[in-house]
Order: structure tokens, then C-alpha cells, then sequence
């Protein structure tokens, strides 16, 4: 893979030569060039940038600079290797763990590292003409330019080359990575066993691999969700949701969950007369008592529950609820699944209610096969929806 690097402040690079990366150069496994930007300014004082048309504070670097060396280096339809050019931008796509896999994948990269209050817009729209163009941010933060973002985007991408590591198991168990993608790394220790009062747990001394790997994956769920529960709840989307029935135990949970819930239906139909918005702690409760309850816990945390009871032969289903960051992800659906699959045998038909003006809620419904009942009467302010149970032998 070939780097380039177009900067006022080629000096700033230098780490480039450090470490592994430094090894990789000499190995020739990379090839690396850190160009001064104003190598291709021609006035006597070597100017890159100017003011900004439509005023405002600070200077804009031009984009003749910029041109004359993308020209220069080669790159275009016709230079021969894939190239992606990186700006590196407090505007731009984050940089993920994903992004770097796939930049690794290209055969050179050039990064032009903007300063002052960024690189002329004209610069990008031409390098998107002869090069594929990404913009990329390392974080919601602004620094004086963008030679260090450059650098860390450089040390995620190339230890990921084949040869870069030297034992490629190491990448396997990283943060956001291989098997454990979407989740934080576990914690790590080495000798002593023991340092100043802090002991190394007694399960990483067991001997027990299996007990160890279960040790290390409760940690990582664990390190997720109190860090980063974004990660966790995006890493959700693809599992399987384990469905398991409620106890007394869940009751505080199910109320928090329930007033996030009914506050979304609060406002999509324009009302607070919601009986699930008003029930105690001790309502919860006593519905535990009364109904079959249901739920899904994400790294501990109850994401999704439903409730069902017999009421007469029909199999009378409430309470749906996702929690609002993991909602159309299909945790819905797979609660609705499952409620009417433990209806008891001498449930002949289902039956719920939604909101009036909850058109979400009622297409789901009526894609898993519920009909709207106009002519049943239903609560205020919400549309009763039945569907016959259909049993194999029946």
C-alpha cells in the first residue's frame, strides 16, 4: 500500500517512521510520502491559503496548491492503483473500526491535510472527478488540522495489512473488532498475581478456558453498556433476541420502560388520558400477578417486553414495548411472535388495541395478519385489533 500525505507541516509526520509503522516502511510492505503543500505555491511567500468569500473569521486554503499536486503525484483514472484521497474533517463520516477494514482494502491513500478554516469546496468536487473521495472525522471535536487525525486514521489502517502484525490473533479480541465486533475489549493482566492490594481474578487462574472465554465475553457485555451502550444497542441488531418470561423482580424496569413507551404514543395521538402513563409501581406490580408477562434484556438491561391473559377464548395481548433506541430494529415483531405463540390451546383468536392515530404500531399489526374491528368497542382514543388463531391439525 502507498501513503501520501499533502501538508503545510511535514515535520508533524514524523511518528510515520516510529514503531511498527516504521518497520513496515522498511520492510517495504508500506511506501510512504509526506509532501509540503507548498512545494506547489509559486508567489514568493509560498501562499496556501486566503479569505474567505462571504467574510467570516479565519483563512480558507486554496485550491490551486491542492490541483497542481494531485496532478504532479499522479493521481487519476490513469495513475494506475486505486486511489481514495482523505480529508480529514470535523465534517465529515466517522471513522470506525469498519472504515478502517475498508480502506485497508485499496492500494494507496492520499490524505490532504486541511488547516485555518479548511480546504476550498472546489478541491473535493475535483477529487472526487479522478479519485474516490472520503471525508472523514475522528471524533466530534475540532484540532489545529488535520495531520493528526491523518496519523491515527494511518495506524488503524495499516495494522490491518496481512504481515502488518506480527501474531494476527491480537486483532481477533481488540475493541470493536473480529469476533467481538460492536463491543469494548475485555480488561487484561500479566504478572504478579497480586500488586499492591489489587489481585488478578481468581477465573484467570483457573486453568478453565471455557470459563475464562465466558469470563471475558460477561466483561465485554459488561464494559459495552456502561461506556458505550451505542455500540451495544447497534451490535443488537443482528443477534437474537432471547425472550424469556417476566417476574416480580422486573416490575421497576417494566415501569420505566412503559412511560418511555406511552410517552411516544402521548404524542403521536395528541393525549395524556393513556392509562399506561399513570399506573404505580405497585400497578406493575399487581399486573404481574394477572398476566403472562414476557421480556429481553440487552447486557442486562430490559429492552422489550409484552404481556398476555385469556379473556374468555380470546388471547388478550398488551403492554408491546421496545425501548426507543432499539425500536425498528424488529424486536417488536419478534415480542409479537412470541406472545401469540404461548397462547394458551383454548385461545381461538388475539386481540390488542393501539393508539388511534399510532400508524406505526397499526402497520405492524396488520403485516403479522390483525384486522382492524371498527365495530368493537375500544378504549378512547384507540382501535381494537383481532386475528383468528390458526392451529396445524386444526
Amino acid at each position: 500500500m502507498r501513503l501520501d500525505y499533502l501538508t503545510i507541516f511535514p515535520d508533524y509526520l514524523a511518528p510515520l517512521s516510529l514503531s511498527l509503522p516504521g518497520k513496515a516502511i522498511r520492510s517495504g510492505l508500506l511506501e510512504v510520502h509526506v509532501h509540503d503543500l507548498r512545494a506547489w505555491a509559486h508567489d514568493r511567500h509560498r501562499t496556501v491559503d486566503d479569505t474567505p468569500y462571504g467574510g467570516g473569521a479565519g483563512m480558507v486554503m486554496k485550491p490551486e496548491p491542492f490541483g497542481e499536486a494531485f496532478a504532479d503525484l499522479g493521481i487519476g483514472p490513469d495513475g494506475g492503483a486505486r486511489t481514495t484521497v482523505v480529508f480529514t474533517t470535523p465534517s465529515g463520516e466517522p471513522f470506525t473500526q469498519q472504515l478502517a477494514t475498508e480502506l485497508a482494502t485499496g492500494e494507496r491513500i492520499v490524505f490532504a491535510c486541511g488547516r485555518y478554516e479548511g480546504i476550498d469546496q472546489r478541491v473535493l468536487d475535483h477529487a472526487g472527478t479522478i479519485a474516490e473521495v472520503r471525508e472523514i472525522s475522528i471524533g466530534d471535536y475540532v484540532l489545529n488540522g488535520g495531520e493528526v487525525a491523518a496519523l491515527a486514521i494511518t495506524e488503524a489502517v495499516v495494522r490491518l495489512l496481512p504481515g502488518f502484525m506480527g501474531n494476527a490473533a491480537s486483532l481477533v479480541e481488540e475493541s470493536h473488532s473480529g469476533e467481538g465486533a460492536g463491543l469494548l475489549e475485555y480488561p487484561v493482566y500479566t504478572k504478579p498475581a497480586s500488586w499492591q492490594g489489587y489481585d488478578v481474578p481468581a477465573v484467570l487462574l483457573s486453568g478453565d478456558h471455557g470459563r475464562i472465554a465466558a469470563w471475558r465475553h460477561e466483561q465485554r457485555l459488561r464494559r459495552t453498556a456502561e461506556r458505550r451502550p451505542d455500540l451495544l444497542h447497534a451490535s443488537a441488531a443482528g443477534t437474537e433476541w432471547k425472550v424469556v418470561p417476566g417476574t416480580r423482580g422486573d416490575a421497576a424496569e417494566l415501569l420505566t420502560l412503559q412511560r418511555a413507551c406511552w410517552v411516544q404514543e402521548a404524542l403521536a395521538n395528541d393525549t395524556l388520558d393513556i392509562p399506561a402513563l399513570h399506573e404505580s409501581l405497585a400497578d406493575v406490580e399487581q399486573s404481574l400477578g394477572k398476566w403472562d408477562h414476557y421480556v429481553v434484556r440487552v447486557a442486562g438491561r430490559l429492552v422489550g417486553a409484552v404481556r398476555g391473559r385469556l379473556e374468555g377464548d380470546a388471547w388478550d395481548i398488551g403492554r408491546l414495548m421496545v425501548a426507543p433506541d432499539l425500536q425498528g430494529r424488529g424486536l417488536g415483531r419478534v415480542l409479537l411472535d412470541h406472545i401469540q405463540a404461548v397462547a394458551p390451546p383454548a385461545a381461538t383468536s388475539y386481540v390488542l388495541f393501539t393508539g388511534r392515530a399510532s400508524a406505526a404500531n397499526q402497520r405492524m399489526y396488520k403485516k403479522a395478519g390483525f384486522r382492524l374491528r371498527p365495530e368493537l368497542e375500544a378504549p378512547p382514543g384507540a382501535v381494537v385489533l383481532t386475528k383468528p388463531r390458526r392451529i396445524s391439525g386444526r
